[in-house]
């Protein structure tokens, strides 16, 4: 098996918990301090910042698009889905579903993420609710 391979399979059971809105599986697949978007954190508040998402979007779902790996790096281009079924940075819920792009770029450390540049089209996913 290739590291792109094995990669990829850690991805996998990753986003299995993410789609499965797991926190603590989630956690455990990050470095004991792991830095996103340049900001150090502990894994638990990591996984803080979803609680708002999945109760907004509460069927809220990452579907791979493209998956590159590379010597300690992974980068996944997704597509998000959800339905809007709760409050939403101050919208009430709209019923509508949503699609929008994200990026994201791992760093990692001993097969955990040590560290996570994030993009997500906020933008697009707030004209689809508003």
């Amino acid at each position: 098996m290739t590291s792109r391979d094995s990669y990829r399979s850690l991805y996998q059971s990753y986003l299995e918990f993410c789609n499965e809105h797991d926190f603590d599986s989630m956690a455990s697949f990050y470095t004991s301090t792991i830095t996103v978007n340049g900001v150090p954190m502990d894994p638990a508040t990591v996984t803080e910042q979803f609680a708002p998402l999945i109760s907004a979007f509460p069927d809220w779902c990452w579907e791979i698009d493209h998956f590159v790996a590379d010597d300690d790096t992974i980068v996944v281009h997704f597509t998000v889905t959800g339905t809007h079924r709760g409050t939403f940075q101050g919208i009430e819920a709209t019923g509508r579903r949503v699609s929008f792009p994200e990026f994201t770029l791992y760093r990692l450390e001993e097969g955990k993420f040590a560290e996570v540049w994030d993009l997500v089209d906020m933008h697009a996913l707030l004209q689809q609710i508003s």
